[in-house]
């Protein structure tokens, strides 16, 4: 089955030197989004598919589909267990 994610809450997201810095001003947590994280966050809509996010990078990045798959995942974990999305 294909996996949807669902966008529970949008932090304030800014620029700084070409990275983003996420906010999320009821935790008082920051995050620096590097590299395909920008990417990953930049596709992330609500119901977009996992695989499309695994798809959309490997048509930026040379990477084996393996290797993204996983860093695409622990990414979106990360971004779930912060309650930022839901993963089904």
């Amino acid at each position: 089955m294909e996996r949807k994610i669902k966008i529970l809450k949008r932090p304030e997201v800014s620029e700084l030197a070409g990275e983003k810095v996420m906010i999320d001003f009821e935790t008082g947590k920051y995050f620096m989004l590097k590299g395909s994280a920008n990417d990953i966050w930049e596709m992330l809509e609500d119901d977009v598919k996992v695989s499309d996010i695994v798809n959309g990078l490997l048509d930026i990045y040379e990477v084996e589909k393996p290797e993204c798959e996983e860093s695409v995942n622990d990414f979106l974990g990360n971004l779930e267990k912060n309650g930022f999305i839901s993963i089904s």
